[in-house]
């Protein structure tokens, strides 16, 4: 049902249980440049509702690749990384190699990602840069250092 991969001593798992939480907030919050100060709450929900590629090297999630899809017509990759300690093994390549071969990932329209620096491996699997004026976003980069307001909670009848 969820698809494992395996390599020397690292596995990817696609099983959602399988998320160290804790070990991805405490990297994209504090190390990412794209999700800095992310709530843990954020990072979980976001866990939830995405097919998510965790790397592992033994007991020890070392990487993550997350995909929000409707599996059928669009996706959109992102939070996409390797600590640092594991970089330079072939990981990220491979972790992306595992993306494109999910069957959830087939026959998708729309497959998008935004990034910084890594386009020289994205280009790699047939990721290009999209075509100019034809996309447009919304784009929040303080949401996450706006205070939260609490829920309402719904009064009772």
């Amino acid at each position: 049902m969820y698809p494992t991969y395996a390599r020397e001593a690292f596995t990817i798992y696609t099983e959602p249980a399988k998320a160290d939480i804790a070990a991805i907030h405490k990297y994209l919050s504090q190390d990412s440049y794209w999700a800095q100060n992310v709530p843990l709450e954020t990072v979980a929900k976001s866990l939830r509702n995405s097919l998510c590629f965790h790397l592992y090297a033994g007991e020890k999630q070392i990487g993550l690749a997350r995909v929000i899809t409707d599996k059928a017509t669009f996706a959109y990759l992102c939070d996409v990384y390797v600590l640092p300690d594991y970089r330079g093994k072939g990981l990220s390549k491979w972790l992306m190699q595992c993306v494109k071969e999910h069957p959830d990932l087939q026959g998708i329209r729309r497959f998008m990602l935004a990034t910084k620096d890594a386009h020289g491996l994205y280009t790699q699997f047939g990721f290009q840069l999209s075509e100019a004026g034809r996309l447009m976003e919304i784009v929040n980069r303080e949401v996450y250092k706006q205070p939260k307001e609490p829920a309402e909670v719904p009064e009772k009848n």
